[in-house]
């Protein structure tokens, strides 16, 4: 199966969603799956996970819903508070969901150290007990803090996303890219391939300034660990789904056929625990 391991879905509220800004009208509307499902199936890809974009449970629900009324939306990383003294409860709730595979917060939006907090890690490693998933969405500074966090929790599933936001626009690539060696050498991380466009210039990437990039997460992960994720609808600030797509697929056009079915599907699948039905 092929999937998508990142994308997202919203109503737009200019107030909720007051990180959408005046620059990104592209994306300052709905985005629901009868919008996505037409460009899945034009783009060959089979199913998608859903990724919270707002931090409250109400967005998690909400994923829920549409994943249970969209066969192709075959799994949700959702939103808890990963901090509450209740939240082996809330897991325990969550649970039933047979979609809910894993958990995010916006770290990004925190203090760089934030991944060094007890009581957030001691909140993630609950996640073990149910088999959930955490996705780490970072940005390069906090990289450090990041290593330190997957230290603590070798037994959890962790997936960067978006290649940790490297700084493509300006071509920095040495401190990520010994940063992100670090992290992969933690068997218990992987990676998705995504996000890359809206790091780049929006109306100026070239295919060319993503390769350095990619030749440093291949490398670190290796095939078995990387997933292709759209960030869709995101990603529409820089590039349509079809041109950001290429950029991997033609990256990868010297791959064995097996190793292209990893990133573009079963890596994911796996990760995930996603139904191939």
């Amino acid at each position: 199966m092929t999937v998508d391991a990142h994308q997202h879905f919203w109503i737009f509220d200019p107030v909720r969603d007051a990180w959408i800004t005046p620059d990104m009208q592209a994306i300052r509307r709905n985005f629901l799956p009868g919008d996505l499902g037409p460009v899945l199936r034009a783009n060959g890809i089979e199913g998608c996970v859903a990724v919270q974009a707002d931090q409250t449970e109400a967005e998690t629900e909400f994923l829920l819903q549409l994943a249970e009324a969209n066969d192709f939306v075959k799994g949700v990383v959702g939103w808890v508070d990963l901090r509450a003294a209740n939240l082996y409860e809330r897991l325990e709730f969550y649970s039933q969901f047979e979609k809910l595979k894993g958990f995010r917060h916006i770290v990004q939006a925190e203090p760089v150290d934030f991944l060094r907090q007890a009581d957030f890690i001691r909140g993630v490693r609950q996640l073990v007990a149910f088999d959930y998933t955490y996705d780490i969405l970072i940005y390069p500074t906090q990289l450090e803090a990041a290593r330190y966090f997957v230290e603590q929790l070798p037994d959890v599933k962790f997936v960067v996303d978006h290649l940790a936001k490297p700084y493509i626009k300006e071509g920095k690539i040495e401190e990520w890219a010994a940063a992100m060696r670090q992290l992969a050498s933690y068997p218990n991380v992987h990676c998705k391939v995504s996000g890359m466009v809206t790091e780049a210039d929006w109306h100026n990437w070239k295919k060319d300034d993503f390769r350095p990039y990619l030749d440093v997460v291949v490398e670190a992960f290796g095939v078995d660990r990387l997933l292709f994720g759209s960030d869709w609808p995101v990603c529409l600030v820089a590039a349509d789904y079809g041109q950001m797509k290429e950029i991997l697929e033609e990256y990868l056009l010297g791959f064995s056929v097996t190793e292209k079915e990893k990133i573009f599907g079963r890596n994911a699948t796996r990760f995930y625990g996603l139904d191939e039905a």
